[in-house]
């Protein structure tokens, strides 16, 4: 163990909770018509700006819920107790814009998600949720 003092350097949007948008092998594709999910990362990105981090993310292998989105929480959200938030089949523009509301408030541990978005939560195998949860 180095006796040199550790650094802690906060990640880029530590202080602000993460929008994982799945981009892989379904989500984002023309596997799911009628949807622009172009559009729809551009909306969700725009809708956040300064508020959470948004990113296109490779296939989060959990396809038959396509399109995909996990809310992180940010550090202190998840020091208050919250935990990522998987939502399947987000293929409208009012679930986006929930979304949006929500993280723009704190996301997970520091914001309640608006009721309607309970419709779209589920909870993946923890497999899946390994590589966003940790």
């Amino acid at each position: 163990m180095s006796r040199r003092p550790r650094k802690d350097v906060p990640a880029q949007g530590a202080g602000r909770p993460t929008v994982s948008v799945c981009r892989g092998c379904c989500c984002g594709t023309e596997k799911i018509p009628g949807v622009d999910h172009a559009a729809q990362l551009a909306r969700l990105r725009s809708g956040l700006e300064g508020a959470a981090t948004v990113r296109a993310v490779e296939c989060l292998d959990a396809c038959e819920q396509g399109n995909v989105i996990v809310v992180q929480p940010s550090a202190e959200g998840r020091r208050a107790g919250g935990r990522p938030v998987w939502l399947g089949l987000v293929n409208d523009e009012h679930a986006e814009q929930d979304i949006v509301t929500w993280a723009a408030a704190g996301g997970p541990g520091l914001a309640d998600a608006p009721d309607i978005l309970d419709l779209y939560v589920f909870k993946p195998s923890r497999r899946v949720s390994a590589g966003l949860d940790g």
